[in-house]
Parts: C-alpha cells; sequence; structure tokens
C-alpha cells in the first residue's frame, strides 16, 4: 500500500470510473485498472463492484476509503511542514454556497496571483456536511456558519473571516411586519439539512402559529425566484443580494449577524492554509 496505489484507488473511488480518473490523474486507463488490482490482490479483498463501466465500493472498499483520506492528508501535511513559509502543494477547501460566490472570488485570485503552486481544491455545502468531511480528513479547512449556541468542537481551531447579515426575504408585495407572526407565505425555501442559517430561520419562525413547510432547494438563485413568485419566504445572507446586477423586487427582514469561521482540525498546519488565512482577513 504506497501513496501513489491510495491516490488511485481514492481517484477512482470518487468518480465511480476508471476512465475518468485516468483522465483526471493524466494516466493511461490500463495503468490505473492494474494498480486497483494490485491494491486488491495485496490486501486480499474487492474494493469495488464492478458494474459495466461503473466502479462502486464495496464495504471494505468504503473501510479503506477513510483511511486512505487520512494517509493522503497526513502524507501531505508532512510535505508542507517540511517548506514552512513555502505555501505549495494541495489545498482542499469548503465553503457555504453563499460564501463561494460572494466572499472567495477576489481573495482566491490574489492567492493564485501571489503563490501559483498551491493546487486549490474548492468544494461546496451546508455546514455540516463540510464539517463532517474535515473530520473525515477529506478537506484541509472549511468556511462554515457554526450555529451560534454551540461552541466550537475542541477538536477544532476556527478563526472568524467575515460577518454576514442574515434577511428573511418576502415577496415585494407582502405587508411590513416586525416578527414570526407577522411572516404571511406558509412555507419556507431552504438549503438542504445541515445548513446553518436554515437552522436559524426555523428557529425564529418557530413562534407561529401555524409550523411552516421546508422546500429544499440547491441553490440561492432557486430559492430568491420561489419568493419573487410570491410563494414562499427565503433566508439569504445580504452580501448574496448584493451580487445581482440589478435590485431584486423583496421585502427583507434582518434575522441577525452571524461570524463565517475558517475551520480546520485542530493542530493542522500548512504554509498554504496559512496564505490563504492571510488574503482572507482584513488588513
Amino acid at each position: 500500500m504506497d501513496l501513489t496505489a491510495l491516490e488511485i484507488f481514492r481517484t477512482v473511488a470518487h468518480e465511480s470510473s476508471v476512465t475518468r480518473a485516468a483522465e483526471r490523474l493524466q494516466r493511461v486507463q490500463s495503468n490505473v485498472t492494474t494498480r486497483v488490482r494490485q491494491l486488491e490482490a495485496d490486501l486480499g479483498v474487492a474494493l469495488f463492484l464492478r458494474e459495466g463501466k461503473r466502479m462502486a465500493l464495496t464495504p471494505e472498499g468504503h473501510t479503506l476509503l477513510g483511511y486512505a483520506d487520512r494517509l493522503l492528508a497526513l502524507a501531505e501535511e508532512a510535505r508542507q511542514a517540511l517548506r514552512p513559509g513555502q505555501p505549495g502543494g494541495r489545498l482542499r477547501l469548503g465553503a457555504m454556497e453563499s460564501t463561494a460566490a460572494s466572499r472567495l472570488p477576489a481573495p482566491l485570485a490574489r492567492l493564485h496571483g501571489q503563490w501559483p503552486q498551491v493546487a486549490l481544491e474548492l468544494s461546496t455545502g451546508p455546514t455540516q456536511k463540510l464539517l463532517e468531511r474535515l473530520q473525515a480528513h477529506a478537506l484541509d479547512a472549511a468556511l462554515v456558519a457554526w450555529p451560534p449556541e454551540h461552541p466550537v468542537d475542541a477538536s477544532l481551531d476556527a478563526t472568524p473571516v467575515f460577518t454576514e447579515e442574515l434577511l428573511l426575504v418576502l415577496p415585494a408585495d407582502h405587508p411590513p411586519g416586525t416578527g414570526p407572526a407577522d411572516v404571511q407565505p406558509g412555507t419556507l425555501a431552504v438549503f438542504a439539512p445541515g445548513c446553518t442559517y436554515r437552522r436559524i430561520a426555523q428557529d425564529w419562525l418557530a413562534a407561529r402559529a401555524q409550523p411552516m413547510q421546508l422546500l429544499e432547494r440547491g441553490s440561492y438563485h432557486a430559492i430568491l425566484a420561489c419568493v419573487a413568485a410570491g410563494s414562499c419566504a427565503g433566508v439569504v445572507p445580504r452580501s448574496v443580494l448584493a451580487l445581482a446586477h440589478t435590485p431584486l423586487a423583496l421585502r427583507l427582514h434582518p434575522l441577525c449577524h452571524i461570524d463565517t469561521l475558517l475551520v480546520r482540525r485542530s493542530g493542522y498546519r500548512s504554509a498554504a492554509l496559512d496564505a490563504l488565512l492571510q488574503t482572507l482577513l482584513p488588513t
């Protein structure tokens, strides 16, 4: 089990395809297939179920994937620890959809301009999913909104980098109101479970006489379209609304201010992550 074999195995697992894994790794397909079979022979177990061209992990494959993520992350951390002050290598960053859209383009452009040798891999998702991936060593750091009433997990280090104003967005013709009881739509457009903003909105609206129905959507564009159509309410950071080229016809009600935190595993350090943090913090 060398690191190259684990990297090939992990890529096939993520792509569910030898063809796509070979393209991503810039290897010929026969080499990828051979390395996977050699790893299976070495371990004495089948790691994949071959379903035509699709490669699905076996239970043993799922177990190895967790170890592969941790071993490869530790190897990259060791490489970077030997080059302090020289940002480079791969940096796997997770971020909420809103943060990726409204906060990251300019800082990431600065990071690339100053340290082009840093290979940044950005993925998005709700806070809970990002934290799970961070704990599983599938991410090096994540930008999340921590639930205000919960302290940060002791196994993680967190640095505030942005402050968001969270808004309840309502249809333009909605009458003015000051509290949950004034909200007329019976449906709340939200992201999937695990989204901190969704939780804040649900907690605020819990005082309504009738509970809100939830309409899960995969983007802020979809949430805002549902609200604009007059069928529901939504929860959106003000920074996302600021991205619109023309002002949206919506009624806005402030909910709270909440920090976006850059979270890493406790004790994890790399020159690449330090460089990223410097680009995110205000000067």
